[in-house]
């Protein structure tokens, strides 16, 4: 009480932002009922019939159900992957340029995406990536056959994480050029006078001192690992892709929405928010125990 009342302000502070989390986050929770019930709009909750579990085994047994979640994890897992790889090997590559406005510029460049939605990137990939788009009339003059890479499953989920990663690798670089900020240049100057090259240094001082970020955005990135990317996979997607593109936010999407199954798109939902509960409090404690990474 004594640190209330002197700190007071501060609280006072918070209660704007308590009470936007109450309205938006807490009390829109009531509506989980909605995966235990065989949920009809117009009988609203409190007149739709009770079915308890039925709707989760009804997603377990549904075939397209299983496929959505693996496409989910695929797509996922890769992502993840590949957005921890590629933006460790570009902040790397762009630590060793040594002109600062050249380095500025390439940052810049490569951060632009980033800030594009999803609706707009999807719009300008749809043109690019058509069967008669500037992507396959390159790959027309050079002899190669056109490429359906919207329409063909075995295309599809390379497209998706190709253009996911393009998209955020150069904001992701970010946090490791952040982490090569604070290597002591002292160890670099000690490593040179020893004899050793620019590879060398980069190997056995670099790398390493990148290895404990590497581990805290790759532990934490498992609490994402059900959300592949509704906004992506929807501006994108469509019938054709749906046996390998379909993830569990469409899913949700057209069962809930389209064909108005409100009691089982919410158990999908509820399924997928207690997985993901899951894994962040797991790869919260895989990051402090590996990398001493702690919130409180």
């Amino acid at each position: 009480m004594r640190t209330l009342r002197k700190n007071w302000q501060f609280h006072v502070m918070l209660v704007p932002a308590l009470i936007l989390l109450i309205l938006f986050s807490f009390l829109p929770m009531g509506g989980i009922v909605m995966a235990f019930q065989d949920y009809k709009p117009w009988l609203h909750i409190s007149g739709s019939e009770w079915v308890g579990l039925d709707n989760f085994r009804y997603l377990f047994e549904r075939e397209d159900s299983m496929q959505v979640i693996w496409n989910t994890l695929i797509i996922a897992v890769l992502k993840m992957i590949f957005n921890l790889l590629v933006p460790f090997i570009f902040a790397i590559l762009l630590n060793e340029v040594r002109k600062i406005a050249v380095q500025r510029t390439i940052q810049t460049l490569v951060y632009l995406p980033h800030f594009l939605s999803w609706v707009i990137l999807g719009g300008i990939l749809l043109d690019l990536l058509a069967t008669d788009g500037f992507v396959n009339q390159i790959l027309g003059s050079l002899g190669i056959k056109p490429i359906f890479f919207l329409g063909d499953n075995n295309w599809f989920r390379f497209t998706v994480i190709l253009t996911d990663v393009w998209k955020e690798f150069g904001y992701n670089t970010i946090v490791f050029l952040a982490a090569l900020a604070g290597i002591n240049p002292s160890l670099y100057e000690a490593a040179e006078i020893d004899g050793a090259n620019r590879w060398k240094q980069t190997r056995f001082i670099t790398m390493p001192s990148l290895v404990p970020m590497v581990v805290v955005v790759g532990t934490l990135a498992l609490g994402n690992v059900l959300n592949a990317g509704f906004d992506q996979i929807f501006n994108l997607y469509n019938p054709l892709v749906y046996q390998k593109g379909d993830i569990i936010d469409t899913f949700v999407y057209r069962t809930a929405i389209q064909n108005g199954e409100m009691g089982f798109g919410t158990a999908i939902g509820l399924f997928k928010s207690a997985i993901s509960m899951v894994l962040i409090l797991l790869s919260y404690q895989l990051a402090k125990k590996w990398a001493g990474y702690r919130i409180f």
